[in-house]
């Protein structure tokens, strides 16, 4: 049988979607990761698929795989994405779409035909909510590499995420950091590990390198991390604009209990149909 997919990016962080509400899928990790393959398969970072909502109080339900075939909760490119393709196929003609994830209930909204804003929900800062292996809550945490002592902001925006300011992004040894974090014992769902650069108080540069997938060209739930970071050290103004590898991200944060907001653009590459059985 033939399987119709759609492949999308945000910013350069690229996607397949599937409708999996008027067509039979189901994933398992061994085909998500051969499909990501960008030799053999596909290629993606993560794989998104549209499915009918469990809750009443949502349109569609999102689930989102990362490229090693390991499920997760949150993608605001994929956030994105999905609300573009799910208007584009005729699933819905919402301006503002509840979808349901493992994370909760998040609210994306068209703002034009490319551009989609979407709610990424109230960021948690517990230990046990990261989660994170800590005695306590702390603005700055601290750990060790190779002797170095590393600080670091620690939150989930859905997701474990683990944020580094650094002096320049370019020279920050993400290659050696990033996998070093991303599995390191602190983090018992593995985490996802920013590398921040502030420019001015409304300006930042970020590299990511995203949990089950490696470095990206952008994450825009590390996008969101790395903004409440820097609002809560006092580096930021609750409206900063991120510049990552593949472009920019705008976002908002009012502080305590106020959910992240995220704007960005969003592509439709090509439609196209895979053998599945």
């Amino acid at each position: 049988m033939k399987l119709k997919f759609a492949k999308m990016h945000g910013l350069g962080n690229d996607f397949v979607v599937i409708d999996a509400i008027n067509q039979r899928f189901e994933p398992v990790p061994e085909l998500v990761r051969r499909w990501s393959d960008r030799y053999a398969g596909i290629g993606f970072d993560q794989m998104l698929i549209v499915e009918k909502a469990d809750s009443p109080a949502a349109a569609f339900k999102y689930r989102i795989y990362n490229a090693d075939g390991g499920e997760v909760a949150q993608c605001g490119n994929g956030a994105r994405c999905f609300a573009r393709f799910v208007r584009e196929q005729g699933l819905t003609d919402l301006d503002l779409i509840p979808v349901e994830t493992s994370a909760g209930l998040l609210r994306l909204e068209a703002i034009d035909a490319t551009r989609y804003r979407v709610d990424m929900g109230v960021p948690l800062f517990e230990p046990d909510e990261i989660p994170l292996r800590a005695e306590s809550r702390q603005a700055l945490y601290t750990t060790d590499f190779e002797g170095t002592e590393i600080s670091f902001s620690a939150l989930s925006v859905g997701n474990p995420h683990m944020v580094i300011q650094v002096p320049d992004v370019d020279n920050a040894g993400i290659e050696i950091l990033g996998p070093y974090f991303e599995r390191h014992m602190m983090f018992p769902e593995r985490a996802n590990v920013g590398f921040m650069q502030i420019i001015d108080r409304s300006t930042f540069r970020l590299r990511v390198y995203e949990r089950g997938v490696g470095e990206t060209r952008a994450c825009g739930s590390g996008a969101c991390a790395a903004m409440v970071a820097g609002v809560m050290l006092e580096l930021l103004e609750p409206a900063a604009t991120a510049i990552l590898a593949g472009g920019k991200l705008n976002l908002e944060w009012q502080g305590d209990a106020n959910p992240v907001m995220m704007t960005g653009e969003t592509a439709m590459v090509y439609h196209g149909e895979i053998e599945y059985e």
